[in-house]
């Protein structure tokens, strides 16, 4: 199958006038998804906005009325952190306030009705916990509502860190992996989905007073459970709350397999009250297929709270195996899964039934774009799925009305208002070129917004950028995925240098020999791969985020799983594929000038791989710098540190391609 590459050429066609800024960028209001009303009349959204001169965020919430696109203000601002529709009407909402003036760290929750002129929000529970991810359904007798948190090891009640005492010791003892995760340390709590009762109706409520860990109890003999399964995260999408209140279901690791060494997760449903220890629905000795025995994604409820859907990958250690669609049929703690259109050779990940329960609606990656798919939920394996929405809709979320239509929200880097063409007769020019290469490597570049890789920014300084799906990328079938396994620097490397000599011999307007190529991640690997190879010779500069140099170093990382099966097997197994592909052994060939990030808390990629490129470069003689943030992990988050990383690879770029006449210095640590 051939590569696939998205052009994206702004500094062609925008004017000086329409470029944006880094400071532009990272100021820009950052929205949430919209939440539907139950009435399908409005969605409610977050806004954060930042200001440079006061060097603060400030949040708001508005209504998006669903008919006419109009936009107002909602009566709560910042103190809102979370909102949920949910009460005695349709424009009830449960909403949560992420401070507790009695309990330091705790969360407060108000209810209020938000059809008339005037707000009252009524104080309503008293939480000495953080929960969030909150999600709650109107009951007989009040509202049910779920949420999670860290627990305690000792008793699985919720856990504040701001009421615990501090260690006398900062030692840690691990007598298992993982250690750490992502960008922190694994502690003895475990994140747990709480469930909590608000009595009452009419407008009043009040607080039960127990929040009931739905999983203290389970059995476990090497992976304790938790959920969400990124304890970090906080993820809402690892459970879910019936809509009738009385289960829930929630997705955990294995609790039979190490997790530093397995993908396989499993869903498990449980009573609402705690009454009973929670069951799996897949998994070992269960009505599930058993040759699924990886991953599983979030589980949904039908609106009737007879079923649940959720994803799972067959390969029990392969983060990128295709996921494939279930339901299970509940009958209490019992369950009947059944597979749904299991030949479809896509991913589907994000979930949600139609309003009648008849169908499910999905999203899944076509050719880098997600796309919304429709899927009857009894589909025979041989069922083609419809693609409701096409390429031209980024889709980050999205939720269905009661007519049975898809509310979406969505989230693009380019729309055809940012394109203006050159006026007949005007000059041609040739632009640089920037050679984007992305991460995962199992991954995309999408046609999405973000403000770390953003192509429309790095096209506004006055390059071509390209983003190639090289071998490996998903979205193109999952044969086409998988080839890249034991396979890193060969198949992709010369997807990429097939791409380069296709812009260098076929469009005009790319000065291919002013060309620079960057990438994060399995893209910083390529461009070290691409370093010590002939291909790096082609570039003037290069840029490498957070990505490895040292394959045979690998078992540094975290998830253990990856690079194993990335890798065709262990480090002592099969040595001779990690070594294959190691840009270390060709790194002698290094001449290009090349600038290095990494960060302290990246866990993923430890910040050796970043000082060993840089100290060879610097060994070498080859032109180089080198950035590190103590405080950021894997990616870099914080708005101040991402305009010093945007200004200093921006500046790198332009000036070895000859659009800044010399190397900006401030803050720079010289010997």
């Amino acid at each position: 199958m051939a590569m696939k590459t998205a052009f994206l050429a702004a500094g062609l066609w925008l004017g000086s006038a329409h470029a944006i800024t880094v400071e532009g960028m990272l100021a820009a209001p950052r929205r949430s998804t919209g939440s539907l009303s139950p009435k399908g009349d409005r969605a409610l959204f977050s806004e954060t906005k930042f200001n440079w001169t006061t060097e603060k965020a400030s949040t708001a919430w508005y209504f998006l009325d669903t008919e006419s696109g109009n936009v107002t203000k909602a009566p709560f601002g910042s103190d809102a952190s979370e909102v949920v529709w949910v009460g005695d009407t349709e424009d009830s909402i449960l909403y949560v306030n992420a401070s507790n003036a009695e309990i330091p760290g705790g969360v407060t929750l108000y209810t209020a009705d938000l059809s008339g002129d005037s707000f009252e929000p009524k104080l309503v529970a008293s939480l000495h916990a953080p929960l969030s991810g909150i999600k709650a359904v109107k009951t007989d007798s009040g509202i049910n509502f779920v949420g999670n948190c860290l627990a305690y090891e000792s008793n699985g009640t919720a856990y504040n860190p701001e009421l615990v005492s501090a260690p006398k010791s900062s030692g840690r003892l691990y007598d298992a992996n993982m250690v750490r995760h992502w960008n922190y340390y694994i502690t003895a709590e475990r994140v747990a989905v709480f469930s909590g009762v608000l009595n009452g109706g009419n407008g009043s409520y009040s607080y039960a007073g127990e929040l009931k860990n739905l999983l203290w109890g389970m059995n476990y003999t090497i992976t304790r459970p938790e959920s969400p399964v990124q304890g970090s995260s906080s993820d809402p999408g690892d459970y879910d709350l019936a809509p009738d209140g009385s289960m829930v279901a929630f997705r955990t690791k294995s609790p039979d397999l190490p997790k530093a060494n397995y993908t396989a997760s499993y869903i498990y449903v449980v009573p609402f009250d705690g009454s009973a220890v929670a069951v799996p629905i897949n998994g070992p000795e269960t009505t599930a297929p058993q040759t699924a025995q990886g991953a599983s994604g979030a589980p949904v409820w039908s609106h009737d709270s007879s079923k649940v859907a959720y994803t799972q990958q067959d390969g029990i250690d392969y983060e990128s195996d295709k996921y494939k669609l279930y339901v299970a049929d509940m009958d209490g703690m019992n369950s009947q899964v059944r597979s749904v259109a299991e030949d479809w050779d896509s991913s589907p990940t994000g979930l949600k039934w139609s309003s009648d329960d008849a169908n499910l609606w999905v999203t899944s990656e076509l050719h880098a774009s997600v796309r919304l798919w429709a899927v009857p939920q009894d589909a025979a394996a041989d069922f083609k799925p419809t693609n409701i929405t096409g390429p031209e809709t980024v889709l980050s979320d999205f939720d269905i009305l009661k007519d049975g239509s898809a509310f979406v929200s969505a989230a693009a880097s380019w729309t055809s208002r940012m394109f203006y063409k050159q006026k007949p007769g005007a000059e041609k020019k040739k632009y640089p070129l920037a050679f984007i290469i992305h991460g995962g490597p199992q991954s995309t570049q999408g046609d999405n917004w973000s403000v770390r890789w953003n192509l429309r920014l790095w096209a506004d300084q006055g390059f071509v950028v390209t983003a190639t799906q090289f071998t490996g990328s998903p979205s193109y079938s999952q044969a086409f995925t998988d080839k890249i396994q034991a396979n890193w620097g060969g198949t992709p490397y010369t997807d990429l240098v097939k791409v380069f000599e296709h812009l260098r011999d076929n469009v005009d307007y790319i000065d291919t020999d002013r060309a620079i190529a960057a990438g994060a991640s399995f893209g910083c690997y390529m461009t070290n791969w691409i370093q010590g190879h002939d291909l790096g010779r082609e570039f003037k500069a290069l840029v490498c985020h957070d990505g490895k140099i040292n394959q045979v170093g690998s078992y540094a990382t975290d998830e253990l799983w990856f690079i194993q099966r990335d890798n065709n097997g262990t480090v002592w197994n099969e040595r001779a594929n990690y070594e294959l592909w190691d840009p270390l052994a060709h790194f002698a060939n290094a001449s290009t000038p090349q600038f290095v990030i990494h960060n302290d808390l990246d866990y993923r990629v430890v910040q050796a791989e970043g000082f060993q490129t840089f100290n060879i470069l610097q060994s070498l003689g080859v032109p180089s710098r080198f950035l590190h943030f103590p405080d950021e992990g894997h990616w870099v988050t914080k708005r101040q540190n991402s305009l010093l990383w945007h200004n200093s690879i921006f500046n790198w770029i332009r000036y070895w391609v000859g659009l800044d006449d010399e190397l900006m210095m401030d803050g720079v640590i010289t010997q």
